[in-house]
């Protein structure tokens, strides 16, 4: 079995079922039933089941997924791979609002082939997982969320590592190149400061209004100029 960056919720709640002996209290065959129980999606994925990578050995390359709140509930999701070390995701999780998504980046670095392997012919055995919790409302995301509820979190999917050809166009490709320049682009907005259309505030609460700024000045000279005249 593979070895994820984080430990996951589900095994360990049935783990803990298995290890209850028959006809013991707290809940041990309601956790079998539950573990048995289709998990109902929390998330929708595009690309659904797959991370596609440009092949360029020696380089570190990149993936995107698209990654969609369609439940009525505010849901936290967090990335696992089974290389830390070599892998790494922007943003590593977060907190989508019902009906909101989010394209998230997947960076990877390709070893070279061993074998005289063909180079897309290769296995890759790297694999991610997206896992998914429900929270109460919009509140700041922490990867803590997912240990202290480990019995309310789903695997919502294993994605597998396909590379592709790129310097071969195909579907894949395009659709890939398309949702980094989404990505990029959502990640230079929220680096821009916000635009401020309304008044200039200085200080605390003075509204800056410019006709009684000119005015003001135009009764400040008139008054050095009568004490001049005296």
């Amino acid at each position: 079995m593979p070895l994820w960056g984080t430990a996951s919720g589900p095994p360990a709640a049935e783990g803990e079922a298995a290890r209850a002996p028959p006809g013991s209290s707290g809940g041990g065959g309601v956790k079998v039933i539950r573990s048995l129980l289709p998990t109902r999606r929390r998330l929708r994925l595009d690309p659904p089941a797959k991370l596609y990578f440009p092949y360029e050995p020696g380089k570190q390359v990149r993936s995107a997924v698209r990654i969609k709140n369609i439940s009525k509930s505010h849901v936290a999701f967090k990335f696992q791979t089974t290389a830390p070390k070599s892998c790494f995701m922007r943003p590593p999780g977060g907190i989508l609002a019902p009906g909101e998504s989010i394209i998230a980046t997947v960076f990877k670095f390709v070893e070279h082939p061993e074998n005289n392997e063909k180079p897309l012919d290769q296995k890759c055995k790297v694999k991610f997982k997206i896992v998914s919790l429900k929270v109460k409302g919009p509140m700041e995301y922490v990867p803590e969320l997912f240990d202290e509820q480990k019995d309310q979190v789903a695997v919502e999917q294993i994605l597998r590592v396909v590379f592709l050809d790129a310097e071969r166009p195909s579907p894949q490709m395009d659709k890939l190149k398309r949702q980094l320049a989404e990505a990029e682009a959502a990640l230079e907005a929220r680096k821009k400061p916000p635009e401020d259309n309304g008044p200039r505030i200085v200080g605390e609460g003075l509204v800056i209004d410019e006709w009684k700024e000119r005015r003001e000045r135009y009764l400040a000279r008139q008054q050095i100029e009568g004490v001049d005249s005296v």
